[in-house]
């Protein structure tokens, strides 16, 4: 396996994980949940309406709305059930996650044209112990992370096609975004654009 870099403490990097027929398989999957369960642009707590376009794999899917942020069992539009978490994705989660317990929802996070995400934490999850892995698909980002207090300094670094990195321990609940993507990085998605992947166990033990 590649190596990982470990950009601050609990924050690691690994480049290029993934060669071109795995990035080409998951992102297939991706496109193939998209036709299950639609992606939407979820609204804030506040009524912002987001520039990503979401959905989920598996048993719990992160939701939005002016009623704020949850995990929901059921497609917001549809009632149906998120598609199923792929077995590529699970044994990456066993490889770099916690392979004692599975993850039970991963974030699909579809960026086109101006798309971005603000700095945040990710701490809707039940028990932050459990680490959140990321997965880049398609055109490089421009990520951005800084501390768990939001005026912390941040750092910034390009995120590539078949790079995975991995939020833990003091960098769990670190604040962290993208910026901008970069368009035509990557020949990866059919009509340009990012696609992330956050693999994460939501419902804790």
């Amino acid at each position: 396996m590649i190596r990982s870099i470990s950009v601050m403490p609990g924050f690691d990097l690994w480049p290029g994980l993934l060669d071109s027929e795995a990035q080409g398989d998951l992102a297939r999957l991706a496109l193939a949940a998209f036709a299950i369960a639609p992606p939407a642009r979820y609204e804030t707590a506040h009524g912002k309406a987001m520039s990503v376009a979401m959905s989920s794999f598996g048993p719990l899917g992160w939701t939005s709305d002016r009623a704020g942020y949850r995990y929901a069992d059921r497609h917001p539009a549809t009632g149906r059930p998120w598609p199923a978490m792929p077995q590529a994705l699970l044994d990456l989660w066993t490889a770099l996650g916690d392979p004692q317990t599975p993850p039970d929802s991963a974030l699909i996070n579809l960026y086109r044209g101006d798309a971005r995400m603000g700095l945040h934490q990710d701490r809707d999850e039940a028990d932050p112990r459990f680490p959140v892995l990321s997965i880049s698909l398609g055109d490089t980002a421009v990520f951005r992370i800084g501390g768990t207090a939001r005026r912390d300094p941040t750092r910034s670094l390009k995120l590539s096609s078949g790079d995975v990195c991995r939020l833990s321990g003091p960098s769990r609940l670190a604040f962290h975004g993208v910026d901008r993507i970069l368009p035509g990085s990557s020949g990866l998605i059919p009509g340009g654009g990012r696609i992330n992947i956050t693999l994460r166990r939501a419902a804790g033990v």
